[in-house]
């Protein structure tokens, strides 16, 4: 028999205020950072793709195509932050939190399609090396590293709590370290004339952003399958919620992702003993998001193990 149901943020309708109240996780707003940082990388594209042809520099060519594909990015995790700050309504009764998921998804695509464009141009260059105007090189280049890296400042305060704020602030470090990889290749042709040098660079440029993009990625896909968040571990989730006064067992717990930085969680408590009392249900949902950072929860008590009840039924413990 089910005592009880609880949900810590109410029942439909929500007000945009009821989501993100006391008890809610308010998205930082990136706006500005998303227009600077969309902004000045579209501006430098242009530089790298007009001197990359004039130095003929696959390299330079290599690095504005990633940066192309971070502009997308950029844009595709700005409208994701946005959609999420969305308050619920009668068709999305969760909000469009979701959306900053799949837009994490899709900066993960991105990079991989840049990976595949950078490495086949890079590869083709090694059978017909160009001679590469190592100065101009090295000029643009060193203009990227301040770009990237001074556009991934602007992400720093929302990386380790929003996967998506984290993919942007990751695709503008890693950039910083491409365009430093491209300033050294340059350096070492301007000493060695060794035009080979610029497509290995650019081959390297590949496994860096690969290597950067795979966890993204993985974590992207993971939460879009609505699989329990890396940083939460159920097991203790579960340990912790047994350990509660009266909570005989638990189960049907489920943890999964709302957004990139909002986390539900719904579980059936077992108190043989009766109702634990007034104040239990709030101290559940406050320990939830203070240990665990679960914000939207959803328990239900129940007075007897009705699962075990329904499989001594289903198993045939009736007979």
């Amino acid at each position: 028999m089910s005592a009880g149901h609880h949900h810590s943020h109410g029942h439909f309708p929500h007000s945009h205020h009821d989501r993100h109240g006391p008890h809610g996780h308010v998205p930082k707003n990136f706006s500005r950072a998303f227009a600077l940082g969309i902004a000045l990388n579209s501006i430098y594209i242009i530089v790298e793709v007009i001197f990359g042809l004039l130095a003929g520099s696959v390299a330079l060519l290599a690095d504005a195509g990633h940066n192309l594909s971070d502009v997308l990015g950029l844009a595709v995790a700005w409208a994701g932050a946005e959609l999420a700050k969305r308050p619920p309504s009668k068709q999305f009764t969760f909000g469009l939190g979701g959306s900053s998921i799949l837009a994490a998804l899709l900066n993960g695509l991105f990079l991989l399609v840049a990976c595949g464009a950078i490495a086949w141009e890079a590869i083709g260059r090694f059978n017909a090396p160009s001679t590469v105007a190592s100065t101009t090189v090295i000029i643009v280049a060193s203009i990227g590293i301040l770009i990237n890296f001074g556009t991934a400042m602007l992400f720093i305060r929302g990386q380790k709590d929003d996967i998506n704020i984290r993919g942007a602030f990751l695709h503008m470090m890693a950039d910083a370290g491409v365009s430093a990889g491209v300033v050294i290749g340059g350096i070492v042709i301007y000493f060695t004339d060794l035009s080979w040098i610029d497509p290995l660079i650019s081959l390297l440029i590949v496994a860096l952003i690969f290597w950067s993009t795979w966890g993204l990625l993985y974590e992207a896909v993971r939460m879009s399958l609505a699989g329990v968040p890396r940083d939460i571990d159920i097991e203790q989730v579960s340990e912790h919620l047994s350990s509660l006064p009266g909570v005989e067992t638990v189960h049907d717990l489920h943890i999964w992702p709302m957004s990139t930085s909002e986390t539900a969680m719904t579980a059936h408590l077992v108190l043989p003993g009766g109702h634990p009392g007034k104040g239990f249900l709030a101290e559940v949902q406050k320990q939830m998001k203070e240990l665990f950072s679960i914000h939207h929860i959803t328990i239900q008590i129940e007075l007897e193990d009705e699962e075990a009840d329904l499989c001594q039924v289903d198993c045939g413990g009736s007979d």
